[in-house]
C-alpha cells in the first residue's frame, strides 16, 4: 500500500484537559488532529467553503486570517462541477489551491433542507402537531424524498433528479478527496415525532455500517490517494436516550471520528454535546456541525466538542453585518458614513489593518462586491481567533476569565446557562 494511504496518516491526540478552580467538571480538551495535508490544533473553528470556496474570500486570505482547514459540501460539488473534475485535479485542496486540511459534509443536511426546508435550529412549537412528520417550511417545496435505501433529490440548479445513498455518498466523497469526510445520515427536524426520530436513528445506523463497508472498499481501490478519515454522524434531536444510543451504536463502529449533527434547541446545545462526549470514544475527535455564535462555541468547547463549522460569518457579511467585541452590528447604517475607524479597534485582520468603516459602508451602499470580501475576512478572523484564544486559555489555565470576558462584552452579560458557581 502507498504510505500516504495508510490509516496511520490520520491521528488525534489530546494534549490538555479543561479544568476550573470552582470544581466544575468539564469535558473540554485541547488536542491535535493530524491529516495528510497538515495538522489542526483543537478546538478550532473551520470556515465553510460549500462549493470549494469560502464565499468572497481567497484561500490565501483564509490562511492569513488563521483558518486551519476548510469544509466543503459533497452534494453541491457533486452537482457542480462534478466529483470527476475534482478527482482529476488531485482532490479538493489541490483543485481550490488550498494548502491545508479539508472536510466534506456528506449531503445529509440536504435531506432536511431540500426535503422539509427548515433551518438547523428551529422552533419546537409544532413537535406534536398532526402531520409534523410531513411538514414543509412555508414557501418551500419538497425537493428530497427519503427511503430506507437512500434519497432522491431534485437539483435546485436545473430540476434534474439524482440519487444519493450511503455508497454513492462515499464514492462521491472519495473522488472529492477531503482529509475528513462524513458518513451519509438523515438529518431530521425538531418537528418530527418521537416515533419518526427513532426510525430515522435506526436508518442512520444502518447507513453508517454501509458507509464503512464502502469506505473500506474504496480505500483499498484508491491506494494512490492519501487516506481519508471517515466520521460517523450522531443524530437523535433533543432526546437524551436517542443521542446516547446513537453514540454507543456508532462509537462501536470503526469510525475515525464523529460529527455531532441534527436539529436542536439552542438552549440544549451544550447539554447534548456533553451527552455525546460521555458516550463516544475519548481518543477520537468530535466535530459539531453548523455552529458559530460565540455563546454556542464556548458552551460546546467546555462540553467536549473539538471542531466546528458554520456558514454564518460570511453569510451575515453579505448583508453588511460585522462582529465586534461588543456584539454584532450592521454597516449599512448611516452613522458609519463618516466613521473612519476600523471595524474593530485593535483587530489585526487584513480588513481592519487597511480599511475603514466609512469605506466599507460606501462599498456596500454602492453594491460593490469588495464589501462582501472585506467584511467576510473580518468576520471569519473574529470567530477563528475567538476559538484560538479559548484554546490557548484552556492550556494556560485562564479559560474561565477569557470566556467570561468575551461573552460579557459581546452580550452585555454572560448567558444564564453559561454561568458558573
Amino acid at each position: 500500500m502507498h504510505p500516504k494511504n495508510s490509516r496511520d496518516s490520520f491521528q488525534f491526540s489530546v494534549s490538555s484537559r479543561l479544568a476550573d478552580t470552582s470544581g466544575q467538571d468539564f469535558a473540554g480538551r485541547t488536542g491535535t488532529i493530524r491529516t495528510p495535508h497538515g495538522d489542526i490544533q483543537t478546538p478550532a473553528f473551520i470556515p465553510v467553503g460549500t462549493k470549494a470556496t469560502v464565499k468572497a474570500v481567497t484561500p490565501e486570505a483564509v490562511r492569513d486570517l488563521g483558518g486551519q482547514a476548510i469544509l466543503a459540501n459533497a452534494y453541491h460539488l457533486y452537482l457542480q462541477p462534478g466529483p470527476d473534475i475534482l478527482d482529476e485535479a488531485g482532490g479538493l485542496a489541490a483543485f481550490m489551491g488550498w494548502h491545508g486540511p479539508t472536510f466534506t459534509d456528506s449531503g445529509g443536511f440536504q435531506v432536511m433542507s431540500l426535503g422539509a426546508g427548515f433551518k438547523k435550529v428551529i422552533s419546537m412549537d409544532a413537535v406534536h402537531a398532526p402531520g409534523a412528520d410531513d411538514a414543509v417550511a412555508p414557501g418551500k417545496e419538497r425537493l428530497a424524498h427519503i427511503d430506507d435505501d437512500g434519497v432522491w433529490f431534485t437539483s435546485h440548479l436545473n430540476g434534474d433528479r439524482h440519487r444519493f445513498s450511503p455508497e454513492i455518498s462515499m464514492q462521491v466523497q472519495h473522488k472529492l478527496g477531503a482529509d475528513i469526510m462524513f458518513a451519509f445520515d438523515e438529518l431530521t427536524t425538531l418537528q418530527n415525532s418521537r416515533r419518526y426520530q427513532e426510525d430515522s436513528l435506526e436508518r442512520t445506523r444502518l447507513w453508517a455500517k454501509r458507509c464503512i463497508t464502502e469506505h473500506e472498499k474504496l480505500t483499498r481501490e484508491r491506494s494512490h490517494r492519501p487516506y481519508q478519515a471517515l466520521f460517523g454522524v450522531i443524530q437523535g434531536a433533543n432526546y437524551e436516550d436517542l443521542r446516547r444510543k446513537a453514540c454507543r451504536d456508532l462509537g462501536a463502529m470503526d469510525f475515525d471520528g464523529f460529527g455531532l449533527g441534527g436539529a436542536l434547541e439552542k438552549e440544549e446545545l451544550g447539554t447534548i454535546v456533553r451527552w455525546c462526549a460521555e458516550e463516544l470514544p475519548e481518543d477520537k475527535p468530535r466535530h459539531l456541525l453548523g455552529i458559530s455564535e460565540p455563546d454556542d462555541l464556548f458552551w460546546a468547547i467546555e462540553n467536549g466538542a473539538d471542531t466546528f463549522d458554520c456558514v454564518s460569518p460570511t453569510r451575515v457579511a453579505r448583508n453588511s453585518a460585522f462582529y465586534t467585541r461588543d456584539g454584532r452590528f450592521n454597516l449599512s447604517g448611516a452613522k458609519y458614513k463618516r466613521d473612519f475607524g476600523p471595524l474593530q479597534d485593535g483587530c489585526a485582520c487584513y480588513t481592519c489593518t487597511n480599511y475603514s468603516r466609512a469605506y466599507i459602508h460606501h462599498l456596500y451602499k454602492a453594491k460593490e462586491m469588495l464589501s462582501h470580501t472585506l467584511i467576510s475576512i473580518h468576520n471569519e478572523h473574529f470567530i477563528v481567533s475567538m476559538v484560538d484564544r479559548a484554546r490557548a486559555a484552556m492550556q494556560d489555565g485562564t479559560y474561565r476569565e477569557v470566556r467570561d470576558d468575551a461573552l460579557g462584552a459581546y452580550y452585555g452579560a454572560i448567558p444564564d446557562r453559561l454561568r458558573l458557581p
